[in-house]
């Protein structure tokens, strides 16, 4: 999921190289917006040319601006604890940058994502910007609290490391009266924690359906084995017979 942003200003490309792969583009942030290295040999330029200053201080004053009115302040920090503090960090983190939208505006809401999350090197330049000292204190302070833990979540929503294992159980649940076949997945993350998925049966063969469909175009001759191939013909046949109506 992403939102658009497309009238936010596009900052200047100061990615760094490294061992994982810049951009938060799941929250819809810019890919260039500059970010935090992290990683062996992730380097980053010390210096930003005449250009990209000029660029970076305009968002800069657009974002000091939006949080210039009363209160603003306090409502961004008080939305910015809800989730780190949120016993559902991952997802509130994955909708963080859409809230800033809707609480600053596009353009200001992408650029206070990024600043918490930019390379040191970058931030220090916020200091060079003739900005109200309350609203620098507080996006310094903003970054030392939350920059690091949003920035390690937004990092692994881009960038998993990928399912450890899974499971999946049938169960039947009594929904006024009736009795719905349901479904209960669950995925065991990089850090071996799991998590649980409990739908309906069209729920999951929604699911199966949108992923066939979408991996289908791209695999190879030898991307399916034989026995996966036959139980998924199997699998398909079954759903057919038993779905089929009752003459």
């Amino acid at each position: 999921m992403s939102w658009s942003t497309s009238d936010a200003r596009t900052l200047p490309d100061l990615r760094v190289s490294g061992s994982r792969t810049p951009g938060h583009s799941v929250v819809g942030a810019p890919s260039n917006f500059p970010l935090a290295a992290a990683g062996p040999g992730a380097t980053i330029r010390r210096m930003l040319d005449h250009e990209e200053k000029f660029l970076f201080k305009e968002e800069i004053l657009h974002l000091a601006n939006a949080v210039a009115e009363p209160g603003v302040l306090d409502n961004v920090e008080d939305l910015l604890t809800d989730v780190i503090t949120s016993p559902r960090f991952d997802s509130e983190v994955f909708t963080l940058e859409r809230s800033l939208q809707v609480m600053l505006g596009p353009r200001a809401g992408t650029t206070l994502v990024g600043l918490l999350t930019v390379a040191p090197e970058v931030f220090d330049e916020v200091a060079e910007v003739r900005i109200a000292s309350e609203v620098h204190e507080r996006l310094v302070a903003w970054r030392a609290r939350f920059g690091l833990a949003i920035d390690n979540a937004l990092n692994f929503l881009n960038n998993p490391d990928g399912i450890q294992g899974h499971n999946f159980a049938t169960q039947v649940a009594h929904v006024e009266e009736r009795r719905v076949l349901q479904g209960r997945l669950t995925l065991v993350r990089y850090n071996n924690e799991p998590q649980f998925f409990v739908a309906d049966a069209s729920v999951f063969l929604g699911l199966v359906a949108d992923i066939m469909e979408r991996l289908g175009p791209y695999l190879e001759p030898d991307a399916v084995d034989a026995d996966t191939m036959a139980r998924l013909r199997d699998a398909l046949q079954l759903i057919e017979r038993k779905t089929a109506p009752r003459g």
